[in-house]
């Protein structure tokens, strides 16, 4: 675990101008053969690539000898860029950036609350290309698709809407950092153009969602519609009954990797 937290970054530089921002990105090389694929992990809204579960499935990579991909969204961890600047249009172009620079040939996505929007987003881009990795399945744990359209504006107080009004954020304190949660007008202005939960979303690939049912920031509830927006794919939902949202406990992290292992060598298409 301590080789897997000391690894160094690379800074890839990602965006134009006054845009530009440096992503940092560690990557452990995938194997040959059966052993070609890589896990790509994504992050959660202000979580970052050294967090438990990323070190855990970089670890489980790094025992398969098969590749691992892990990267910081800008105002992340130890990327650049402003995280008040931040949208899922930004963090994924990010994530394009970042798989089009590592070039993996096959790949399991992990995304954990809202990286799961954004590996689905991901997914939606990379089947429009001639030439992208050969997806072979897809982790989401706690998933978050369209969290600021369906989880947040609902919710939105008459103070928090003057304040995205007056000010173009609102903060709410956070359970997990003694900073405060900060959501910008542009984030959620931006979320609406990237909805998944609007129709069929076809992923070509084996799902598997794990989700907590005392998860106090995103209901399973979600996880269920979720689901019903995947009919064409092979999906598997594990509720995890005293589980909450960060599922970080020995027993979860356990089922996640046992999901991902399952996932990159054992459902090669």
């Amino acid at each position: 675990m301590s080789e897997t937290a000391t690894i160094r970054p690379i800074f890839l530089p990602v965006g134009t101008g006054d845009g530009e921002r440096q992503i940092a990105v560690i990557q452990r090389a995938a194997g040959k053969g059966d052993r070609n694929v890589s896990f790509v992990w994504l992050s959660g809204y202000r979580s970052d690539m050294s967090g438990t579960k990323a070190l855990e499935l970089d670890a489980l990579a790094a025992r398969l000898g098969i590749g691992c991909i892990r990267f910081d969204y800008s105002g992340h961890g130890q990327s650049g860029g402003k995280f008040t600047n931040g949208t899922i249009s930004r963090w994924l172009e990010e994530t394009l950036a970042v798989i089009d620079h590592t070039k993996p040939k096959k790949i399991v996505l992990v995304g954990s609350s809202m990286g799961g929007w954004i590996a689905l987003r991901a997914i939606q881009e990379l089947r429009k290309r001639k030439k992208a990795p050969t997806i072979a399945g897809l982790v989401l744990i706690a998933p978050a698709p369209d969290f600021t359209i369906d989880l947040i504006e609902p919710n939105l107080s008459d103070v928090e809407r003057r304040s995205l009004a007056e000010r173009g954020y609102f903060d709410e304190p956070s359970e997990y950092s003694p900073e405060p949660n900060i959501f910008t007008r542009a984030l959620i202005e931006d979320g609406r153009a990237n909805r998944v939960l609007t129709g069929i979303i076809e992923t070509g690939c084996p799902v598997h969602i794990l989700q907590g049912m005392e998860d106090a920031d995103v209901p399973f509830s979600h996880s269920l519609k979720l689901v019903e927006h995947l009919p064409a794919d092979d999906v598997v939902l594990t509720l995890v009954r005293d589980g909450d949202h960060r599922l970080s406990r020995p027993q979860d992290l356990e089922r996640m990797l046992a999901v991902a292992e399952t996932l990159a060598l054992h459902n090669t298409p």
